[in-house]
């Protein structure tokens, strides 16, 4: 049987020996914790605590900024340092709440609102709301405006994204190895909030344990399936994984509402379980760190707030000094310049790489081999939306579907010319957004 996949794609090497076969690891953060109130889409949360107050795991301590945005929890107990700018992984300064770990972890009591069969539909989303959950997997959309679509009877697949096609990353891995019992929970809850729906584990096919583990829970589960997927990078992007499992095709003018679709990440559908069954707002995250010059590449458990440097420690430190360090994967991370900045809700993975390949590369002249449109899963012409990026030809842009991009990188990947086509689109992708918003 053919494995279910788009058109387009890559296969770069995916580097996931260094740390998949490593069972989870809990890690105790450093002295310092840093809260940036911006940890998603949307409007920043609101600090409810004061410099000197003094806060426990599981506290809330900023409030939601609006509908579309999420609260933020303390996740050790401590004294509130200050609260005030801190750079975060993309180099900005993000108005943060730092708190002053005391060692002593204790909580606030975790209590479920009720017994999950006695829960309303409204109830399920005021608690996920109330957890402070967003989408795990990068973007950082909160969750409980994903999950209230105006038509929710029109949803007819809640999909749980566990390609994990991003080369080096194998937190989903573990997590779906070792807690496969929360993700199936998750999902069955989210499905509690479609009637019609039909819940989908899409994994990708190098993770045959997985696929048989999951199969074998669900095989009593009449709304639940599990779709095995051809590996190729991007199958876990939004687009190209709903058109994988479903054969539907969304624009970057739609959303997967308008087709009927919810996808959720599985740390998301993870946070979810806990927050519904267990009460537990989002403190935590599974973090790769991995790469060729990190001593001992790990998944680990951490602490929402911790810095990326004690996060490196706990792996033992760099094996060598680094050229390249990235925060998530090489495809679409962020390139850091400084650890000491701290993890957030979205924060997948510490990659550090002996070589920059990258920045080595000497881009030449376009040779029109088309190599770039045969891999785009958007379907445009990348070679061609760059040049208009870098002319700034705005119109030409728009009128060529340069919005379709969805950044996934596959073009500059595979450019024999070492043209930085992704680079190019994306900052005028930025532009173009920037201008909607207006």
């Amino acid at each position: 049987m053919a494995k279910l996949t788009f058109v387009g794609g890559i296969h770069p090497y995916d580097g996931k020996e260094l740390s998949k076969d490593k069972p989870i690891q809990d890690i105790r953060p450093g002295n310092e914790l840093v809260y940036p109130l911006s940890q998603h889409i949307g409007a920043p949360a609101k600090a409810i605590v004061a410099k000197g107050d003094r806060v426990l795991a599981g506290q809330k301590i900023a409030e939601s900024g609006g509908f579309v945005s999420a609260p933020v929890y303390a996740s050790v107990s401590g004294t509130v340092k200050a609260i005030e700018p801190r750079r975060v992984v993309t180099g900005d300064m993000v108005m943060s709440i730092v708190l002053e770990n005391d060692g002593l972890y204790e909580e606030t009591g975790f209590y479920p609102v009720a017994p999950l069969e006695k829960l309303s539909r409204e109830e399920i989303l005021d608690i996920i709301r109330e957890a402070g959950i967003v989408g795990m997997g990068g973007a950082g959309f909160p969750t409980h405006v994903k999950l209230a679509p105006k038509e929710p009877e029109k949803i007819d697949y809640v999909i749980a994204n566990c390609a994990e096609c991003e080369p080096y990353l194998t937190s989903d891995y573990r997590r779906m190895l070792e807690e496969p019992e929360k993700l199936i929970g998750g999902l069955k809850i989210i499905l509690r909030l479609f009637e019609n729906a039909h819940g989908i584990l899409g994994v990708e096919d190098n993770k045959p344990d997985c696929i048989a583990l999951l199969r074998q829970l669900t095989k009593e589960e009449p709304r639940l399936s599990v779709k095995a997927l051809k590996t190729k990078y991007p199958q876990g992007g939004e687009r190209t994984l709903i058109y994988a499992v479903t054969g539907r095709k969304i624009n970057s003018t739609m959303l997967p509402a308008d087709v009927g679709c919810v996808v959720n990440n599985v740390d998301t559908i993870v946070a979810v379980y806990r927050a519904v069954v267990e009460g537990r707002p989002l403190m935590e995250r599974i973090v790769t760190v991995t790469g060729d010059a990190v001593a001992e590449p790990r998944n680990f458990r951490v602490k929402i707030g911790t810095s990326y440097q004690d996060v490196l420690e706990a792996a033992g430190g760099f094996r060598t000094e680094p050229e390249k360090i990235i925060c998530g994967g090489p495809m679409m991370g962020f390139s850091m310049f400084d650890l000491n900045v701290p993890t957030t809700k979205t924060s997948t993975a510490l990659l550090a790489l002996t070589k920059d390949e990258v920045s080595a590369m000497e881009p030449g002249p376009c040779i029109n081999c088309g190599r770039c449109v045969e891999v785009c899963p958007g379907r445009v012409i990348p070679s061609r939306l760059a040049d208009y990026a870098e002319r700034f030809d705005e119109q030409a842009f728009l009128d060529n579907y340069g919005m379709e991009c969805c950044e996934c990188g596959c073009c500059s990947f595979i450019c024999p010319a070492k043209r930085p086509l992704t680079q190019e689109i994306k900052s005028m992708r930025k532009i173009q957004l920037a201008k909607r918003k207006k």
